[in-house]
């Protein structure tokens, strides 16, 4: 895990970065307890975390992100705007004092929505992620794969939907073929899921995975 930034201390390198990703519906967010503890097992220190979000500010740019309608590109701005927070005030240091940080959801997860599936330039989102978080970067992600008429069809019995849990099968189709992307062109950080099977299953994926990394 490189990281430039001065916020991040030398003993830091036994910290580890983990972030969850997929589709609306996937599940992901179902196996966090689950993951939680695997890393308490360790007896180390775990700090769980979810975008956007994160933080008091963070949280209030969700209610926007998710409930209002505005400009892909100024929707991008937000999620870059609520990382930076989340960065300075949670991330980052709890890697530097050497804990375990889980996040639902980083900026693969930008790249899935705002550019896969809204169409903003993959350069102005590189740019962006240069500049707020120079070279840090996930040591793991769990890409949690479903066929988008599941997520579909699992999202039509969950809560209130937000805006983006509202759109047509398109633009889960270009979300979940950015994502796919995204992992084939980083293979090591990336780990498919496929949770398009019983819990149970799902499960045992990622408990193997985990225990792998923790190796």
């Amino acid at each position: 895990m490189l990281m430039t930034t001065p916020m991040i201390k030398p003993e830091s390198i036994h910290a580890k970065f983990i972030t969850l990703e997929g589709m609306d519906g996937a599940g992901k967010s179902t196996h966090i307890p689950h993951i939680i503890k695997m890393l308490q097992a360790s007896e180390r220190e775990v700090v769980s975390t979810r975008e956007p979000g994160g933080t008091a500010l963070g949280e209030r740019l969700r209610e926007l992100l998710l409930h209002e309608p505005m400009h892909p590109e100024t929707e991008t701005l937000l999620m870059f705007a609520a990382r930076r927070e989340h960065l300075a005030e949670v991330i980052v240091p709890a890697l530097a004092r050497g804990a375990y940080v889980l996040s639902d959801r980083f900026t693969d997860a930008t790249y899935a929505y705002q550019c896969g599936a809204k169409g903003v330039l993959a350069e102005k989102v590189e740019a962006l992620e240069q500049w707020v978080q120079a070279t840090l970067q996930p040591d793991l992600t769990l890409l949690f794969d479903v066929p988008v008429e599941v997520s579909i069809q699992r999202l039509s019995s969950a809560r209130l939907p937000d805006k983006f849990e509202r759109e047509s099968a398109d633009f889960f189709t270009r979300i979940r073929n950015a994502y796919l992307q995204r992992a084939q062109q980083n293979p090591t950080r990336f780990k498919i899921i496929d949770a398009n099977q019983p819990l149970a299953q799902v499960a045992a994926q990622v408990e193997r995975v985990v225990t792998e990394f923790l190796k």
